[in-house]
């Protein structure tokens, strides 16, 4: 399943996958079962500061017990970047305007505990995007 405002309607994939026109979590499905893992690749930062603690309430209740979220979460560097590629118009649609000056810092607050527990915070491709695992702790 996934969840995503751009697509232009819900639909199910010729590979059965369920494709949610909306924004997670407010428009998931009511009678979702809880998942084992939740990925947000690229999307935290897309969040608003005053929507946070709804993401983080709709994780807790969608995630089982002991379930995953994988979190990708670039660095700050990062939207410098993007801007000059778009001035010099190597690269469009970054929706950089969504960003909200996220810091990654921010991320273990969301996510914090005791509801959440962090296995793992790491950086890859040279320092400029970031993995978290969080393991979710209580029912």
């Amino acid at each position: 399943m996934g969840i995503d405002p751009t697509l232009k309607s819900s639909l199910r994939t010729i590979q059965g996958f369920q494709m949610i026109r909306g924004y997670f979590p407010d428009d998931m499905p009511p009678a979702c079962p809880p998942f084992d893992v939740i990925s947000m690749l690229a999307v935290l930062e897309h969040f608003p500061p005053a929507q946070h603690s709804n993401l983080a309430n709709g994780v807790r209740k969608l995630l089982r017990p002991g379930g995953l979220l994988l979190i990708t979460v670039p660095s700050a560097v990062v939207d410098e970047i993007l801007k000059w590629l778009l001035k010099l118009r190597i690269t469009h649609g970054m929706s950089l305007e969504e960003h909200h000056g996220y810091e990654v810092d921010q991320t273990h607050g969301i996510f914090a505990e005791p509801e959440f527990k962090l296995l793992i915070h790491r950086q890859f491709q040279l320092g400029l995007n970031n993995l978290f695992v969080f393991q979710r702790t209580r029912s």
